[in-house]
């Protein structure tokens, strides 16, 4: 045994354990189970050409010294992005921590009620920043949130008659770079036109519908634009203002000037720069248009005793639900970025805040006046953190680098430089000396940072914010180190046991690939940092996406998007503009199955495509005759078809080269949706099978953590004739020859957690990767047959054998009065995370183990769904009062002075023997979602604030 080999550690079953599986299985290897559960004709013919794999050891030497090659200046550059002081109790108990970010998405509330709370305190803090009335639980990054944001107003706009036609748009010049890209990209396809001009000078028509402001500019110049919104409301037209959240201590909030929408990015509150991300974005905006706000809701309801709890909030507004007619696809989250930044909140509270904020102004307005007296200009009037220097770029640009400093050059005389919570009166020292040197002057002395503020009296903030006891209790390290470890003994992990979610690959995060992420010449590089800085960087991430080209087949890959999503958008848009530049502008009509994703049809929709649904046959495959006649219905209009391979059923649909074919013979596209590239990597791959671009959920099959619902990564990768239309960056382009505008707003998305991925393919090669696969196979198919006789698998490939997951069928129960909710939450008794519940198909649970879970948990679960089984039986269709009915029971029920349930205590908490040297209890009893929803609360509220009345 190689004790040293990672494949070991990553994999579960033992050596010892197989042949017991392959009995239960009825097969006598992996390899005949392979060989009955894929197709023969999608089979690679040749092993993945990848490097032989590294061990835990050499990839550790190897990681550090690549990132030795990156050059970690000290970032004045700001545009969204800035050095940020990670708290060590945040960064060692949260970042650092496999009990948050290996949690799932907190669909199953009642054991995720630490990670709810932590989200509600997030939430909290956008909307008392921000001056609105509600907030999400984040979104991706700025620039897609400011996207999201024109959706948003674009969409409602429908609801004024005298608008319902308008499709202008009025960005401000002060946008960001990156921001104003994303724009471009994602008005077109819906027919927004974007004008773009100065506020100041700016005259409304009747056809424009919104308006979006950087609120400070780009480059730093605090407006106040009470009196732009005023004539924006005048002529009915609603505003997004994106905001820097640290400045909104200082400054007056965008709510209190009338926005509708305030978007921007936490990252600054406590976030490491990465690269370009993960960061978490926020997004608030006005009570009316709840229904119509992308991404998740953390709001307050109560449970079956009527206590207090939290969960998401509002789900039908959610793409899953509402598919083409959804006007945002976003699936991801950055939940682990937001809950960092809504803890830094908590453990700076409101005062402290106020002390960085004050820190971070003082130190811009030092270095302005004592450029001042070396007779050097400085442009903003007005001001938070940054500067605009007149001076000579190029001069000051090669004594900066002489000192390790970043600023950023706006044209051959002018420099932004933006101050962060890091700097020192060392640094405006060595920044004052940098100036003297380029312009031949005397450098001035700061001994200590001055007291002016350039924030006009009309922008002062006067509002108080972050009240909440939660944010005024927790300032000592043991006190916010308690709050936190309170807060994870409420969420199941999968540090406590196997989540079995199908679709959503809960496998193993290895603390070797996680723990670079920690390293500072990884996570201290500003996005926007000259190439020649980021050496370490470009080579890691150039290896990652010749890896992913060699997985996936095919010649191309753009790392930019930053969640599954986001790549499905991307995917979509590489496709339209290779039609495009074909003459084919009128092909926009998308075919996507039946059981497809929710986010398909929604991303088909926001790229300008029609949708038209396939049929699904009774087996749960594509009915391939009904999509041979719609591919010829629409042959001259086609775009593309979307589809998930394995299907979204579990199983490896024979036809699929037959299917490909014929989309491609009527002048479409195959897009793949990667979501179940975890039973391909190594036995087949998209390009095999016919299709020309797929994304990669790098956070589902390529082991980046899911974070309690984020962050993703959704890298596609694309066949040669799509390689010219990979994404580009406008700061520091990116993609093909003729690259379509940016997908989201770092030029390679979220690169910090890229390392995970990176580290997962380099430390498992060729045959790691294939033997994982294979395990992925192994172990559903032995849960398949260890449930057999007690629940019926819903569907199976041609040779009864599952993929990576299956569907069991759990609507039958409803004639013992036992819906698949039940179960669900009854599993949280046994100390188990639900599988997927009633998706692709209602009233059922898809189950997919991965290939980390070993034989005892595998075991273990099965055991648990064959008691669960007997319970049901128990069941009668007209009792309430049973002990599926009642769950999940919590420690405060077991404790009781009064047990009134038909069934022991013993039978409620402890229905199987492991659970008396292990139980996970759940925070708050079943949660009652319909009251929540009638009275929406997303932040920390007093109890009286959501009593119905």
């Amino acid at each position: 045994m190689r004790t040293d080999a990672f494949a070991l550690r990553h994999i579960g079953p033992r050596e010892n354990d197989l042949q017991h599986m392959f009995k239960t299985i009825g097969v006598e290897s992996i390899d005949q189970l392979i060989y009955e559960t894929l197709p023969d004709d999608i089979r690679l013919k040749a092993p993945l050409n990848l490097e032989p794999a590294m061990t835990e050891y050499e990839y550790a030497n190897h990681i550090q010294q690549l990132g030795n090659k990156n050059k970690i200046y000290r970032s004045y550059i700001g545009l969204g992005y800035h050095p940020a002081i990670v708290p060590a109790p945040i960064q060692r108990n949260i970042f650092e921590n496999p009990g948050w970010y290996t949690a799932y998405t907190p669909y199953q509330a009642e054991i995720a009620q630490g990670r709810l709370e932590a989200l509600l305190n997030y939430q909290t803090t956008v909307i008392e920043l921000t001056g609105m009335e509600i907030a999400n639980a984040s979104l991706l990054d700025e620039s897609t949130a400011a996207a999201e944001a024109m959706a948003l107003l674009f969409d409602v706009r429908t609801r004024d008659k005298k608008k319902s036609n308008a499709n202008k748009f009025f960005v401000s010049e002060e946008i960001l770079p990156q921001t104003l890209s994303v724009l471009q990209t994602r008005s077109t396809p819906i027919g927004v036109e974007l004008i773009i001009g100065n506020h100041e000078t700016f005259e409304f028509g009747n056809d424009f519908f919104g308006a979006i402001l950087q609120y400070p500019g780009k480059y730093g110049q605090v407006y106040d634009y009470a009196a732009f919104i005023s004539k924006a409301k005048e002529n009915e037209i609603k505003i997004a203002v994106a905001a820097d959240i640290l400045s909104l201590v200082k400054l007056t909030s965008p709510g209190e000037m009338g926005a509708d929408v305030v978007v921007g990015t936490t990252q600054r509150f406590g976030i490491p720069m990465g690269y370009g991300g993960p960061h978490a974005a926020f997004f608030a905006t006005k009570e009316e248009y709840k229904r119509s706000m992308p991404g998740r809701i953390i709001g307050v309801t109560v449970d079956a005793n009527g206590n207090r709890a939290l969960r998401m909030a509002l789900q039908t507004r959610e793409q899953h639900i509402k598919r083409e007619k959804a006007t945002s696809n976003i699936c991801t989250a950055q939940v682990l970025l937001a809950v960092m930044a809504g803890m830094y909140a908590v453990y700076h509270g409101p005062q402290g805040l106020g002390y960085i904020a004050d820190k971070v102004h003082r130190s811009a307005t030092t270095t302005a006046g004592a450029l001042s007296k070396m007779g050097i200009t400085q442009t903003n009037t007005s001001f938070f953190d940054t500067i605009l220097v007149k001076a000579d770029a190029a001069k000051v640009k090669a004594a900066a680098e002489k000192k390790e400093i970043n600023f950023y050059y706006v044209d051959n005389d002018t420099v932004s430089i933006s101050f962060n919570e890091t700097t020192s009166t060392k640094d405006v020292n060595d920044i004052l000396a940098v100036f003297a040197e380029a312009t031949g002057t005397t450098a001035e002395t700061v001994s200590a940072l001055g007291d002016v503020n350039t924030i006009p009296a009309s922008l002062n903030r006067t509002s108080t914010f972050l009240t909440h006891d939660v944010f005024n209790k927790y300032h000592s390290e043991t006190a916010i180190m308690r709050y936190i470890k309170k807060l994870e003994r409420l969420d199941l992990a999968l540090n406590h046991s196997m989540i079995s979610l199908g679709s959503c690959t809960m496998k193993l995060n290895a603390a070797s690939e996680m723990l670079p992420l920690s390293m500072p010449n990884w996570n201290n590089l500003h996005p926007f940092a000259p190439l020649e800085q980021a050496q370490g960087y470009q080579a890691m991430l150039k290896k990652l996406e010749e890896q992913l080209n060699v997985i996936t087949g095919f010649a191309g890959t753009t790392l930019q998007p930053n969640s599954g999503a986001q790549g499905e958008y991307a995917g979509l848009m590489v496709i339209r503009a290779y039609h495009q530049s074909r003459g084919d502008h009128h092909r926009n009509i998308a075919l996507i199955p039946a059981s497809a994703h929710g986010t398909n049809p929604a991303t088909a929709t926001m790229a300008g495509m029609q949708v038209v649904v396939t049929k699904t046959s009774e087996n749960g495959n594509i009915d391939v005759e009904d999509l041979r006649a719609k591919a010829i219905q629409y042959k001259d209009n086609l775009a593309c078809l979307m589809v998930t391979y394995p299907s979204t059923h579990g199983v490896y649909e024979a036809s699929i080269i037959e299917i490909t074919k014929m989309i491609h013979e009527n002048g479409g596209q195959v897009y793949m949706d990667g979501a179940n590239m975890n039973a391909q990597v190594g036995l087949t791959n998209p390009a095999t099978i016919g299709a020309d671009v797929c994304h990669l959920n790098l956070h589902k099959t390529f082991a980046i953590p899911h974070g309690g619902g984020g962050p993703g990564v959704g890298p596609i990768c694309v066949a040669e004739h799509l390689v010219p239309f990979l994404p580009t960056n406008p700061v520091i382009p990116t993609g093909g020859s003729t690259a379509i505008t940016a997908i989201s707003a770092a030029p390679w998305g979220s690169a910090l957690v890229c390392l995970i991925s990176y580290g997962y393919i380099t430390m498992l090669g060729e045959e790691g990767l294939k033997s994982s696969t294979q395990h992925a196979i192994l172990n559903a198919n032995y849960i398949k047959e260890r449930l057999s006789g007690h629940f019926d698998t819903l569907y199976s490939g041609e040779m009864g054998r599952a993929a990576h997951e299956m569907i069991i069928e759990c609507r039958p129960f409803k004639a013992n009065g036992i819906e698949v909710t039940d179960i669900a939450k009854r599993l949280m008794d046994y100390g188990f995370h639900a599988p997927t519940v009633s998706f692709p198909v209602a009233g059922t649970l898809m189950i997919e183990p991965t290939e980390s879970e070993n034989l005892e948990e595998l075991d273990r679960f099965c055991d648990a769904m064959i008691s669960i089984r007997k319970e049901i039986e128990e069941a009668t269709a007209d009792d309430k009062n049973n002990v599926l009915k009642n769950s999940p029971h919590t420690l405060a029920m077991l404790t009781t002075d009064n047990w009134d349930l038909p069934y022991t205590r013993e039978k409620a908490a402890f229905p199987m023997e492991y659970l008396h040297e292990n139980k996970f209890w759940p925070g708050v009893r079943r949660v009652d979602d319909a009251y929540g929803d009638r009275n929406l609360v997303c932040s920390c509220a007093p109890i009286e604030a959501y009593m119905e009345n």
